[in-house]
């Protein structure tokens, strides 16, 4: 049976932002323990007629890693 890469990304992305949910309902426990990286000022691109500006912030907690941990489990059971 042929896996599809797509569903393995759609899955690590819900695990993600499952992970993120939970991890915000329980703020003071290590479930919402991690690490924020990206840009701190957003980068802007004025060209006079069109204004462009670029951010990308990250967080990574434990809930998260726990669910993309049971998103690939998911994954491999398919």
């Amino acid at each position: 049976m042929h896996k599809n890469n797509w569903v393995c990304v759609l899955l690590i992305m819900a695990g993600i932002v499952i992970g993120g949910f939970i991890g915000s309902l329980f703020p003071s426990t290590w479930l919402n323990y991690g690490q924020s990286f990206g840009l701190t000022q957003p980068l802007v691109l004025d060209l006079g007629i069109l204004s462009v500006t670029f951010g990308l912030s990250i967080r990574l907690t434990i809930a998260g890693i726990i669910g993309i941990a049971l998103a690939i489990i998911v994954y491999r059971l398919m």
